[in-house]
């Protein structure tokens, strides 16, 4: 059989916003400034659940350590773009585009299966509040936070292989401003309709299995709060889940739309303008609903400036 002519492909092209023009200067402060916020945010999230012995259960552990990962997860993205929004080479080496790739696919995975752990927490402390800290106790949490993170770094792993393996010869031009699954595999040369569809296949099961789990979990739940007799009981109950929710909707929403889709209805256009959102965005999204949503948090956040503001002059 004849070897077909490859050039070895030792970097990639980011094409990202460069066909923005100026307007990337505008787009550097914007994503900058909401970059900054999003690790002041979490970071906020991470120092309060630690100096608050109050929040000291389950369900902020599993915050604290979503956050975390989200921190983790915009590091992987933001910083590499906002330094080629300012370059007139927006490159990035075979090697960090695999890296990128391998950290993105790894932390999206693992925050997927957090978000149905942080729905299992929620259904035993509605469900079975008696036993409540008997279930989900400090051991079960790690148990289940090391397993989200093993099988978010195992479907990677297997990511990364299926799209690297592909022999690149055709162009090193990514109509993307990171190394997203669908853009990097489309510069291959050879036919990779086997590879996508087991993709496809991970996608589903790291989307739909958890969201699955969290749509059962939630049916318990409303179940459960509807025998409450008290208005008041409800709407307290109702309010534990409401941040939880708001961050599942948005989160498995535009995962969904990238991923769970036939590669012909791929647009990148539209996808990079999606991929924004979850990658910029809804980091930013995540710390915000559980302080405005959380009068634990809330309480907690002014008791920690109470604490270590300084003291007034008199």
């Amino acid at each position: 059989m004849k070897r077909q002519n490859q050039s070895m492909t030792t970097e990639f092209i980011l094409i990202g916003f460069s066909n923005l023009g100026d307007l990337q200067i505008l787009l550097f402060f914007i994503f900058l400034l909401v970059y900054l916020t999003t690790l002041t945010a979490n970071a906020t999230i991470m120092t309060v659940i630690h100096l608050d012995r109050a929040l000291h259960i389950p369900m902020y552990f599993f915050l604290f350590v979503l956050s975390c990962s989200e921190t983790c997860y915009t590091l992987v993205i933001v910083p590499k773009m906002l330094t080629n929004l300012l370059s007139t080479n927006p490159s990035i080496s075979f090697s960090g585009c695999a890296a990128q790739l391998y950290f993105f696919v790894g932390l999206a995975c693992t925050n997927c299966f957090l978000i149905a752990v942080m729905g299992y927490d929620r259904y035993v402390a509605i469900c079975n509040p008696l036993n409540y800290l008997l279930i989900v106790s400090r051991t079960t949490c790690m148990q289940l936070v090391l397993a989200s993170s093993f099988c978010g770094f195992l479907i990677s792993v297997v990511v990364s292989v299926l799209v690297f393996s592909v022999p690149f010869c055709a162009s090193n031009r990514i109509n993307h401003f990171f190394c997203d699954i669908s853009a990097v595999i489309r510069l291959g040369c050879t036919d990779t309709n086997l590879k996508e569809m087991v993709i496809f296949f991970l996608s589903i099961l790291v989307l739909l299995f958890p969201f699955v789990l969290i749509f059962i979990s939630y049916v318990f739940i409303v179940s459960t709060i509807l025998k409450i007799s008290s208005v008041e009981g409800q709407k307290k109950a109702f309010a534990t889940c409401a941040s939880h929710l708001t961050v599942v909707i948005v989160h498995y929403g535009c995962a969904s739309f990238v991923y769970l889709r036939p590669t012909s209805l791929y647009s990148l256009d539209k996808d990079r303008l999606v991929a924004v959102t979850y990658t910029v965005i809804t980091p930013l999204l995540n710390p915000l609903v559980y302080t405005l949503r959380n009068k634990e948090v809330k309480t907690a956040l002014r008791k920690v400036l109470n604490r270590y503001s300084f003291p007034k002059t008199v």
